[in-house]
C-alpha cells in the first residue's frame, strides 16, 4: 500500500507543479512516507508539506491542505486525510483496500515481498572467507548465516547477486597450519617432538597428520626432520583441502553455498598484486616513505625503514599504508587491495563484505583505496559480525577437544539444528554481541523464537487440516471467490496491516543490509498471529466469518513461509 500512496501524492505534487503553487526547481529530497506507531494517526504519515511548504512559500498546513485537495478523487485507496502537527498529511486507509492486501499476498504466493529496488544492479557478498588452517567456529557460523541471509535478501529485493568465499591460502597462519601438521607427523613416526608455542594444538591437526600418512607414508619425514620450520608446497595443499573438506561440510550442514571460491595465492601466482600497485602507481597514488610509529608505540622500538606506500589520507583514511616492505614482500593490505580491484574488474557494482568485529579498524583503509583505484566512493559496503557467547543453561560452554581453543560450528549444529542455529544467529543486529543458549534453542516453547514462528506456521496448516476434515468446501487454492468483509475486527487489522508491511521489511534489510530485520519482523507476525488465534473462535462461527478467516490465516502461513525461507528456516506442517 505504500507505493498506492506515494503514487497518490506524486499525482497531488504533480498537479500543484502545474499550477505553479510548487515552483517547478523544487527540490523533493527527504519526503517520506512511514507508517505512524499510533493508530489515530491512521495508516501512513507523509513529511510532503513540510519539506516543500519553504519553496512554495507557503505556511506547511496551508500546502497539506491543497495537497489533499489536489489528490485524485474516487482512487478508492484513501477513506479520508487529516493534517496533523506542523503540517504531516495522515492517510486512512479504507477498508476495502485493506482486505486488498490479504488477496495480494495469495495471488502473489511465493513471490509476495519480492521488490525491484535493487533493479539488477550486479552485488558481489564475500563472506565466512574463515583461513583453511581449522574447522569453523561460531563466530565463523554467525558471518556464515548473515552473508547468506543478506544474499537472499539482495536477490528478493531485485539484486544481480554472486557469493564468494575468499580463500586466505597465503597467509602467516597456513604457514603455521604446515608447521602444525609437519610436527604432528613427525611424532607418529615415533619422533620426540613437542608442539612448538604458537602452532595449532586442536586434534584435528593430529587427523590431518594421520591422513597425511597415510596417503604418502614417511614421503615427507627426511625433509621434516632436516628443515623443521618448512614444509613442501604440496604437503600444505594437502592439509588445506582436508581443512577445506569440512569446512563445506560445515557450510552444507547449514544449507550455504558459493557461486565462487577465490583463492588468495593466485593473486601473487598470477601477478595480480603487482598489476593493483600498478594501477595506483599510474594514478599517482604511491611514494617511497617511512611511516611514524603507531599510536601508543615509543619511536626507539619502531623501525623507521623505507616502504612503498599508498596515499590512503587522500582518500579518507588515517594515515598512508604499506604495500610493500623493505625486504621487497608485500604486506597481506597488499593483497587485499588486489583483490578488491578484481572484484571491480569483473564488472560488481557493489561489494558487500561480512567481516568479523575485529577487522573493524580495516574498512577504512580498504574503501579508501578502492575509492583510488576505481575512482567510486561507497562502492564497497562492511558488515560487522561480534562474537558469540554460548551458554548451556547459563553456564559458558567449555572449549572443544578436537579444536583445541574454541567449540566448533559442526559441534553447535549438531547439538541444535540447522534452523535453530540460522535463526538464532539473526536474532540479533549484527553489531551486538550473541548469547546463544544452547537448551533454549532446542526447547518446545514460547521462548525459543524459532520454535515461537515455526509453530504458528504449524499451527494454521493444522487449522486447514481440521476444516477439511469437517468438511469445509473451502480449498487453499479456491479462495479468490471467498468474501472477506466479515474481516473487521481489530485484531484482524492487526494482522493485515502487518502482511502489508511485509515488502517494506525485505526493502529496508536490502538497503540497510541488516538481515536480523526479517526475524524480528516475523516474531511480531507470529505474535500477532498468536493473539488473534486465542481471541478470536476460526472454526465455530458463521460461515462467512469462518471462511474468511481461513483464508485471512492463509495468507499470514504464506507470508511466514516467505519470511523463513528468505533466512533458510524450514516451514513445518506439524510440530
Amino acid at each position: 500500500m505504500r507505493q498506492s500512496i506515494e503514487e497518490l501524492m506524486e499525482h497531488a505534487q504533480n498537479t500543484l507543479l502545474a499550477e505553479g503553487v510548487i515552483p517547478a526547481d523544487a527540490k523533493l529530497g527527504g519526503i517520506k512516507v512511514e507508517r505512524p506507531k499510533d493508530k489515530s494517526h491512521g495508516d501512513f504519515s507523509i513529511n510532503t508539506a513540510m519539506v516543500l511548504a519553504k519553496q512554495a512559500r507557503m505556511k506547511p498546513r496551508d500546502l497539506a491542505q491543497r495537497l489533499v485537495d489536489a489528490l485524485p478523487s474516487g482512487q478508492g485507496v484513501v477513506s479520508r486525510c487529516e493534517i496533523a502537527g506542523p503540517g504531516f498529511i495522515n492517510f486512512f486507509v479504507t477498508p476495502e483496500r485493506l482486505r486488498g492486501v490479504v488477496a495480494d499476498v495469495l495471488q502473489r504466493g511465493g513471490s509476495y515481498g519480492q521488490g525491484n529496488v535493487g533493479a539488477g544492479q550486479k552485488v558481489l557478498v564475500e563472506f565466512v572467507s574463515a583461513n583453511p588452517t581449522g574447522p569453523m567456529h561460531v563466530g565463523h557460523g554467525r558471518g556464515a548465516v548473515t552473508g547468506d541471509v543478506l544474499a537472499r535478501i539482495l536477490e528478493c529485493a531485485g539484486y544481480a547477486v554472486q557469493r564468494e568465499y575468499y580463500l586466505n591460502d597465503a597467509g602467516v597462519q597456513v604457514q603455521v597450519l604446515g608447521r602444525s601438521v609437519m610436527l604432528r607427523y613427525r611424532q607418529l613416526f615415533g619422533d620426540a617432538v613437542e608442539v612448538a608455542e604458537g602452532c595449532y594444538p586442536g586434534d584435528y591437526v593430529v587427523d590431518i597428520a594421520r591422513a597425511l600418512k597415510e596417503k604418502d607414508q614417511d614421503k615427507w619425514l627426511e625433509v621434516a626432520r632436516a628443515e623443521p620450520d618448512e614444509y613442501p608446497r604440496e604437503m600444505l595443499e594437502f592439509a588445506m583441502q582436508q581443512v577445506l573438506t569440512w569446512i563445506k561440510a560445515d557450510l552444507a550442514r547449514l544449507n550455504i553455498r558459493f557461486d565462487h571460491w577465490f583463492s588468495e595465492f593466485s593473486l601473487h601466482s598470477e601477478g595480480r598484486i603487482e598489476h593493483a600497485l600498478e594501477v595506483l602507481s599510474q594514478k599517482g597514488c604511491l611514494y617511497e616513505g617511512v611511516l611514524e610509529p603507531p599510536k601508543g608505540k615509543k619511536s626507539e622500538a619502531w623501525a623507521s625503514r623505507p616502504q612503498l606506500l599508498f596515499k590512503a589520507t587522500d582518500f579518507g583514511d588515517e594515515v598512508d599504508r604499506a604495500l610493500r616492505k623493505s625486504d621487497g614482500s608485500y604486506t597481506y593490505f597488499a593483497a587485499d587491495v588486489a583483490y578488491h580491484l578484481n572484484k571491480a574488474e569483473r564488472g560488481f557494482e557493489r561489494l558487500v563484505n561480512i567481516w568479523g568485529a575485529d577487522h573493524g579498524g580495516y574498512v577504512r583503509r580498504v574503501q579508501a583505496a578502492l575509492g583510488a583505484l576505481t575512482g567510486k566512493q561507497n562502492l564497497l559496503d562492511v558488515v560487522l559480525i561480534q562474537m558469540v557467547n554460548l551458554t548451556r543453561g547459563g553456564e559458558p560452554v567449555k572449549m572443544s577437544k578436537r579444536a583445541g581453543t574454541f567449540v566448533t560450528l559442526e559441534e553447535v549444529v549438531e547439538a541444535t539444528s540447522s534452523d535453530a542455529v540460522r535463526f538464532w544467529f539473526l536474532s540479533r543486529g549484527s553489531g551486538a554481541q550473541l548469547d546463544f543458549d544452547l537448551d533454549l534453542a532446542v526447547a518446545k516453547n514460547n521462548d525459543n523464537p524459532v520454535y515461537y514462528v515455526q509453530y504458528a506456521h504449524a499451527r494454521i496448516c493444522s487449522i486447514w487440516d481440521k476444516a477439511q476434515h469437517e468438511g469445509v468446501a473451502l480449498q487453499a487454492q479456491g479462495w479468490s471467490g471467498v468474501d472477506l468483509s466479515p474481516l473487521g475486527e481489530g485484531a484482524e487489522w492487526d494482522l493485515i496491516r502487518k502482511l502489508d508491511l511485509f515488502p517494506d521489511v525485505v526493502e529496508g534489510a536490502a538497503v540497510h543490509q541488516e538481515p536480523h530485520r526479517i526475524p524480528y519482523y516475523l516474531l511480531d507476525l507470529a505474535a500477532a498471529f498468536h493473539t488473534f488465534y486465542n481471541s478470536h473462535r476460526i472454526m465455530d462461527v458463521d460461515a462467512g466469518t469462518r471462511d474468511a478467516r481461513l483464508v485471512l490465516i492463509l495468507a499470514v502461513k504464506q507470508v511466514i513461509a516467505n519470511g523463513l525461507e528468505l533466512l533458510g528456516v524450514q516451514q513445518p506442517r506439524s510440530m
